[in-house]
């Protein structure tokens, strides 16, 4: 549904975004596009961005401070406008946020906003972040699907491991009733570990079974990552996923700890036509979870010159120890504005 804007100093009495919220630098970025017409975006959260508006527009376009979430996101969408590869100028006469529903199939695009039905945009602020999914849908089918797992990574990269970690925090927390084998445990057993376990660290007589984990999971995924990239064409498949390179131009609006984040990603087809991908490693890390690097070696196809796309997969709980499954968070550490095919907005 969609339905003519109009000026609106009035907050509705109903629950409105935070203007600290991700949300709410979605809808700044929105406003700073358009004041016609927008869909999938409540009249209260609307109201917001538009009672701010005098305030935001007088930030400069170059602004990036953390300090001031709303006034980046303005700052980007006034730079969206303008910009070449963007509205040159037009505002949109349609703007719609995406909103926190779940596709049925992959949702290859990280779009937040489209706009006029075309141009998709991907908020991003402060988030080396690409995707976070289940360990198996990332080491074993190479993000393809997006059907869960109920695989419990940990108990199937690190059985042996991880069972004398929970036989050593069952003695060292003294619960009562627990299971003889970690697979056994209940989701209240679960979080009665989780809570007796809640400091920062692990307790001193925890920490060498919790090491062997890391080792033994971190092996094994990056074992595991191998073979499935031992065919030819599976890791340009693999890295585009990640990238979220698909076949359709999007955009990126965000910040990073140092600048503002405007860039245009290129299409597979934009892609195939100025680089190669020459290797793609992965290797097991020693750390204090189990972690997995990744590095690629792009060549450009006008220059031949060879750049590095780097980052790594933390593999942990996803709600707190023994808690839940664990998730597979992977992490961009080469800087946005260096990754090929992200390009600086014109």
């Amino acid at each position: 549904m969609s339905w003519t804007s109009r000026p609106c100093f009035r907050i509705e009495p109903c629950r409105a975004v935070s203007p600290r919220s991700r949300r709410f630098r979605r809808l700044s970025a929105c406003s700073a596009l358009t004041s016609s017409r927008r869909s999938s975006i409540d009249r209260a959260s609307w109201s917001v961005c538009r009672m701010r508006r005098g305030e935001l527009c007088s930030w400069p376009t170059t602004m990036a401070s953390t300090r001031r979430p709303s006034g980046a996101a303005f700052a980007n969408g006034r730079a969206f406008l303008q910009a070449r590869d963007g509205l040159r100028g037009r505002s949109p006469i349609r703007a719609e946020w995406k909103g926190p529903h779940q596709p049925p199939g992959d949702d290859v695009i990280p779009a937040d906003l489209r706009l006029d039905h075309v141009f998709l945009v991907s908020c991003k602020y402060l988030s080396k972040v690409l995707v976070n999914p289940g360990p198996p849908r990332l080491f074993e089918r190479l993000l393809v699907g997006d059907e869960r797992s109920r695989t419990h990574w940990f108990i199937e990269a690190a059985p042996d491991e991880y069972q004398r970690l929970y036989v050593a925090a069952s003695r060292f927390t003294g619960i009562e009733g627990l299971p003889e084998h970690v697979r056994d445990l209940t989701r209240e057993q679960q979080r009665a570990l989780k809570v007796n376990l809640s400091a920062r660290s692990w307790p001193q007589p925890l920490q060498g079974p919790w090491q062997d984990v890391c080792d033994a999971v971190s092996a094994e995924s990056a074992l595991r990552w191998r073979a499935a990239l031992s065919q030819p064409r599976n890791p340009l498949r693999l890295l585009w996923r990640m990238l979220r390179i698909t076949t359709a131009t999007y955009f990126i609006l965000g910040t990073s700890r140092a600048d503002s984040l405007r860039l245009r990603v290129d299409s597979a087809w934009d892609w195939m036509q100025q680089y190669d991908l020459t290797s793609f490693e992965v290797v097991p890390v020693k750390a204090g979870q189990p972690q997995v690097a990744w590095a690629a070696a792009v060549t450009s196809r006008a220059s031949g010159i060879e750049r590095m796309v780097e980052g790594h997969v933390e593999i942990r709980w996803s709600h707190g120890r023994f808690l839940g499954s664990p998730e597979a968070k992977v992490y961009l550490d080469t800087p946005h504005v260096q990754v090929p095919g992200y390009n600086l907005l014109d």
